[in-house]
């Protein structure tokens, strides 16, 4: 199953989609990865970068929620961390699985599912609210 950012998702604020875009895209190659059975240093790399860009998107969401006093940022933040926390059981069931690729492909959907549901459900309200500034 891909992962690929369409029109759909935009939250209305290029700063946030693009760097939707971005993961969506790195996030897709680590599936094509997985499904093409490429070198574990190779998915080793594409985690890590998954989960620094995770990282470092979060905070710039959540300094843009704080900047615009978005009232609902109390619960991003935690689902910022839920993620988070995911992202780091994946890459350490990855590691100590010993890099079976199965788990990198098993990931895909909960990835998917979350990734499109946090963003339809919960980033386009910051666009909407950023529009009655």
């Amino acid at each position: 199953m891909s992962i690929v950012w369409t029109p759909d998702l935009s939250v209305g604020l290029t700063h946030i989609d693009d760097q939707h875009k971005v993961w969506f895209e790195k996030a897709n190659g680590l599936f094509e990865a997985g499904k093409e059975r490429r070198a574990k240093d190779y998915i080793d790399t594409m985690l890590n970068f998954l989960d620094e860009y995770t990282k470092k998107h979060f905070k710039d969401e959540e300094a843009y929620m704080e900047k615009i006093r978005y009232p609902e940022i109390e619960s991003q933040k935690r689902a910022h961390a839920s993620f988070i926390n995911d992202l780091a059981k994946l890459k350490s069931d990855y590691n100590e699985s010993g890099g079976n690729i199965l788990v990198i492909l098993n990931a895909n959907e909960m990835v998917i599912n979350w990734l499109t549901n946090h963003i339809k459900v919960m980033d386009k309200k910051i666009g909407e609210y950023a529009k009655t500034l």
